[in-house]
């Protein structure tokens, strides 16, 4: 068996198979991206035939990312957008990648996910992180504080106490004696026995990689913009990890830019109106993502050029070929027990033809490493 590879475990709600001849499980991470001529309308039906696609072919989750105010983005209310993706799929895993906990009362988390799981028993996942997914005044706004500081990360101690909170909503478990006794998720324990959703921690530096890893929970990591914090974030989380109810061993998974192409020159050409978005979002002028024709025209100055290039080298992209090379080795890097994959361009199809193409050079459709290892 391959190094890094893992085998699902009878009714692991956590850890995957890998499939086909990929290092690790494959997943989609997906923003729900809105390009310039397009409509969040639009967007929203690509993402179902997306999460379509992704089920056919092998991909073991498809996680929703919470973001707001930003005109090219129409994931603001990933539960809202899971429950259309339930309704429309049968066996893939579904989850946030992730919600916003501080964004949020925990109780009005706890019954968003409780419905979710009730619509799509044992297939979906709470991925939480403690960023705002968004630019201060709009977190000030959904957080009805004023306190614009709390986008830079002020704050940041309340969120394990928010946690705990929740998984205590979750759970139906709050102690005699505490405020919330006879309040209850629902739906939720109070109703009957009930599973839940596993919590995941999100984050993009060594905050919830450690907290991840003292609580005994799965760990997912930012790759796609902040691949230098990568490494050592995983490594904090596997020395910080003590075995839990959840997981006896760490299992992290990192979120990668990643977009291939039947040609390596479309795919750089797609690449770049993700780049450009970004390079606008960077410097207060966010808009849809704009087309590949527009990305090849604009002037862009040395200092542009330099943002761009630079975010450019962390998106693995390419032919199918390049691209599987580049998942390998990246995979390889950082003992990732799991690749979640974004492509955050202009068009919809190349989107969704990037998945396919990953699919089909990495087999995902065909065995999985479960059944190799069997035989």
């Amino acid at each position: 068996m391959a190094a890094g590879r893992t085998v699902e475990a009878p009714g692991d709600p956590v850890r995957a198979t890998a499939r086909g001849t990929a290092p690790v499980p494959l997943s989609v991470l997906d923003l729900v991206t809105v390009g310039a001529g397009s409509t969040a309308a639009d967007s929203l039906r690509t993402s179902v035939r997306l999460a379509g696609l992704a089920e056919a072919n092998g991909y073991h989750r498809h996680w929703v990312a919470e973001h707001h105010s930003m005109p090219g983005v129409a994931s603001s209310s990933p539960a809202v957008i899971l429950a259309h993706l339930a309704a429309h799929t049968r066996r893939i895993r579904l989850g946030s990648g992730g919600v916003m906990l501080p964004n949020h009362a925990p109780l009005v988390i706890a019954e968003q996910f409780g419905t979710l799981e009730a619509l799509a028993p044992g297939r979906v996942d709470l991925g939480l992180g403690r960023a705002p997914g968004t630019d201060g005044g709009t977190a000030a706004a959904l957080r009805r504080t004023g306190r614009t500081g709390e986008a830079r990360g002020e704050g940041a101690e309340d969120f394990p106490q928010q946690l705990a909170e929740l998984t205590r909503f979750l759970d139906d478990d709050f102690p005699d004696g505490h405020p919330y006794t006879r309040i209850h998720a629902v739906p939720g324990p109070v109703q009957g026995p009930a599973a839940r959703p596993p919590i995941w921690l999100l984050g993009s530096s060594g905050f919830s990689a450690r907290l991840a890893g003292v609580l005994g929970l799965p760990f997912a990591f930012a790759h796609h913009f902040s691949a230098q914090n990568t490494v050592p974030a995983l490594d904090l989380y596997r020395e910080s990890f003590r075995p839990s109810a959840v997981l006896s061993s760490p299992y992290a998974l990192i979120g990668v830019a990643a977009l291939a192409a039947d040609d390596e020159r479309e795919a750089r050409r797609q690449v770049l109106t993700g780049a450009l978005a970004m390079l606008r979002l960077r410097t207060g002028s966010p808009g849809l993502i704009p087309t590949p024709d527009e990305a090849e025209a604009h002037a862009f100055t040395p200092l542009e050029r330099e943002f761009t290039d630079g975010w450019m080298s962390n998106v693995v992209h390419g032919t199918p070929d390049a691209v599987r090379a580049g998942l390998d080795a990246l995979q390889k890097r950082t003992g990732a027990d799991e690749l979640m994959l974004t492509a955050n361009v202009h068009g919809g199809e190349q989107r969704l033809r990037s998945y396919e193409l990953i699919a089909e050079v990495y087999e995902l459709a065909g065995q999985t490493s479960a059944e190799v290892v069997q035989n």
